[in-house]
């Protein structure tokens, strides 16, 4: 693999009409991007976002000894709305600052990255859409909406919706947000940083499994007990925006592919458009995008077949360049999907 080196663009939208009838205006998607576009346009790679991570978190999937190679492929990765980097709380000024930005969707950002696709990349191919948690969600999006566009789909620690205790789950640290007196209904002056901190000292207990603080395993962070990895979450978590936060965190609860124009609600129709080669690798261990609902999930995907993720770091097995032995069978299921492909 030649050196390349990810460039960073924003693409205007200008006012951009969202599902739920709201219009965001001077609409702004970010991304990165490295690799070239070829000349049938056919093997561009999308790795949306997660819930709280920024481009460069996905960084890691792509490169030397990856399947994701960019002297092969040209791999864009489009930033979530609402999350910091793409049209968010935190950098949308007037009417639509902070806690009055408009509720965004799934679908929305799928439908925004389309456009991204089609008017920057020419109407390209896509070879494979990748995404973890919440970009796992955006992947399994784009199959069922596009499924002659898209020619594989691969989701890591996700499900097509937010099942029920999900949805409770991010109840839980939404209040431990909000509580905090200087949160002030979204509108504060300073950060809501206990109310930061609570969020992410709850956060932590959920997104690692109890096999993993059982055997010790935050020590292969380089942390020397709990605590100090409670500290780090908190750290992490007082550098992001409480709004931010809380408005992808709807868009998450949300989360149905099926909950759009295109199949009005019907997840049996949307769940069977995914005909093309789809994978779903849920973790063993993940507390709330359990392996039983992707493995359901899964089921009623014509082209899919789950591949559950025997590890103890639970949901954070399915993020890039997290937990190595499952790092490496992400990206050997890559390699897989993109090997039958010609281009």
């Amino acid at each position: 693999m030649t050196e390349k080196q990810w460039i960073t663009e924003d693409f205007e939208a200008g006012d951009l009409t969202l599902s739920g009838g709201e219009t965001l205006r001077s609409a702004r998607l970010h991304y990165h991007q490295i690799g070239e576009l070829n000349a049938p346009k056919d093997n561009l790679i999308l790795l949306p976002t997660y819930y709280g991570g920024a481009a460069a978190g996905n960084h890691p999937w792509v490169g030397a000894g990856s399947p994701l190679d960019p002297d092969e492929y040209c791999i864009v990765i489009p930033s979530l709305l609402g999350a910091g980097e793409s049209s968010s709380p935190s950098n949308t000024f007037g009417e639509q600052a902070g806690h009055r930005f408009p509720r965004v969707s799934l679908f929305d950002n799928v439908m925004l990255q389309k456009r991204l696709v089609d008017e920057v990349f020419g109407g390209a191919s896509l070879a494979l859409v990748m995404g973890w948690s919440m970009g796992g969600m955006q992947a399994l999006q784009w199959g069922c909406l596009f499924p002659d566009q898209v020619r594989s789909v691969l989701a890591t620690c996700c499900t097509a919706r937010c099942y029920p205790h999900n949805q409770i789950f991010l109840e839980g640290v939404k209040a431990a947000l909000t509580c905090d007196h200087d949160f002030r209904d979204g509108d504060y002056k300073r950060p809501p940083a206990r109310g930061l901190r609570a969020f992410a000292r709850v956060y932590a207990s959920w997104a690692y499994s109890q096999a993993f603080f059982r055997h010790e395993r935050w020590r292969e962070l380089g942390f020397d007990s709990i605590e100090q990895l409670l500290v780090f979450w908190e750290q992490d978590h007082l550098a992001q925006d409480a709004n931010n936060l809380l408005a992808v965190l709807t868009t998450w609860q949300e989360g149905n592919l099926a909950n759009n124009p295109a199949f009005n609600g019907d997840y049996r129709v949307a769940l069977s458009a995914l005909t093309m080669p789809t994978r779903l690798m849920p973790c063993s261990t993940d507390l709330y995008f359990t392996a039983e609902d992707a493995t359901a999930d899964a089921g009623h995907m014509p082209g899919a077949g789950a591949q559950v993720l025997q590890s103890d770091w639970g949901h954070i097995a399915g993020g890039a360049g997290r937990d190595a032995a499952s790092h490496r069978e992400i990206l050997a299921a890559a390699k897989q999907l993109l090997g039958h492909q010609d281009h």
